[in-house]
């Protein structure tokens, strides 16, 4: 799938699928510094998307200092044509006004992903 190179930063977008409903969010960074895949809870309210008692909550630690998040199952996280079932997203406020998130290692990995910054493509080891 295509990426996108701006502000020296790599764009994406994931697809959440959450008790039924489905929402396509732009504007995620690529980032293979970061363990976790992080989304702006602010880009995804209208899916129902909220905190709630038996939800973990995590602090993360960057260059920007530290973040707190609660992590939600997500019935489908879908990168391209790939697709995680029942996965743990962590959650948080607002990241940055053009950012709606980061693609962590967890899914990088866990998809095989290899990202072509000549061809400006994500796509998934044969």
């Amino acid at each position: 799938m295509r990426i996108e190179f701006r502000h020296g930063l790599i764009f994406t977008e994931v697809q959440l699928c959450f008790k039924g409903k489905n929402k396509v969010v732009k504007n995620i960074v690529i980032d293979t510094g970061a363990s976790k895949s992080l989304i702006s809870l602010e880009d995804v309210e209208d899916l129902g998307i909220k905190v709630e008692n038996n939800d973990e909550i995590v602090v993360s630690y960057g260059i920007g200092g530290k973040e707190h998040a609660f992590v939600k199952k997500i019935d489908k996280v879908m990168i391209g044509n790939y697709g995680l079932d029942n996965f743990g997203i962590d959650f948080c406020s607002q990241i940055y006004d053009d950012i709606n998130g980061l693609l962590g290692l967890d899914i990088l990995r866990d998809g095989g992903f290899i990202i072509d910054l000549k061809e400006l493509t994500l796509c998934r080891a044969e």
